[in-house]
């Protein structure tokens, strides 16, 4: 089973706040790759009422299921790689294939019959490293909106903490509570 924890800390940026990101890590706009994340869940939202998220990603040439769910340390990631015609079926009649994260869904109580596509999230993304983590520009597009956003991803919570309060505060960024790619969604939605 291809299982993580992931531990990210996110901040929502304004137009200038991203541009002045990408001059500070040396970003280029042939740096940034677009992905397309499919989110799913049931007409009642059983997963999001359980601070839990099912996507397909897509991005150059991949096609990965991940089930999100709450952890001490951050997030539960269980990701299985899906076929192009997989991720075709399951984009057209929510036919999930066997695997991880079907079998999660299940242990959840989760009627995976009754998981629909709700929407897309595309991304444009950049990643560099940075200090043990990973720094992470992204520019999205969903439902009419458009947001920029910096995430942090660490192998430690509490100094990738640190870390990213300290790049905020260097660079004059106010610290903004975010809500994560699929709150945003929805609440567009």
């Amino acid at each position: 089973m291809s299982q993580e924890i992931e531990i990210e800390f996110k901040n929502l940026l304004n137009q200038k706040e991203f541009e002045q990101l990408c001059h500070h890590f040396n970003v280029k706009q042939a740096d940034f790759k677009i992905q397309h994340n499919h989110y799913f869940d049931t007409t009642d939202f059983m997963l999001k009422n359980n601070k839990c998220a099912l996507r397909i990603r897509e991005k150059e040439n991949t096609r990965t299921l991940t089930l999100k769910q709450p952890h001490p340390d951050g997030l539960l990631e269980t990701h299985q790689t899906l076929t192009e015609q997989e991720t075709a079926n399951v984009k057209a009649c929510s036919h999930f294939p066997e695997g991880e994260v079907i079998d999660a869904l299940h242990k959840m109580k989760i009627p995976v019959r009754s998981l629909n596509l709700l929407g897309t999230l595309s991304t444009e993304r950049a990643e560099t490293p940075y200090r043990n983590g990973l720094i992470v520009l992204d520019h999205s597009y969903y439902s009419g909106t458009e947001d920029y956003e910096l995430e942090y991803e660490s192998p430690d919570k509490n100094s990738g903490e640190q870390i990213f309060h300290d790049l905020l505060g260097s660079l004059g960024i106010p610290k903004r509570e975010t809500e994560n790619k699929i709150r945003r969604f929805f609440r567009k939605k």
